[in-house]
């Protein structure tokens, strides 16, 4: 799983591998009132569609093998 995350300073977005456990945090910040588990399993069956989903200031997608 890849996501992007602009830096803060910069319009410049940049894709990195993230774990599952990091992607659960990030989940959990930009929607804390949700179920961060079903949201990461909605996402990962999306990703896996080759879709991109947006987040919040997160962007998750399947990394190009």
């Amino acid at each position: 799983m890849s996501f992007t995350f602009p830096p803060r300073d910069t319009f410049e977005k940049k894709w990195m591998k993230t774990s599952q456990k990091d992607a659960l945090r990030m989940i959990e910040e930009e929607m804390p009132d949700t179920d961060v588990q079903g949201t990461l399993k909605y996402i990962l069956s999306e990703i896996q569609k080759g879709k991109t989903i947006t987040l919040g200031e997160c962007r998750f997608r399947a990394t190009a093998s």
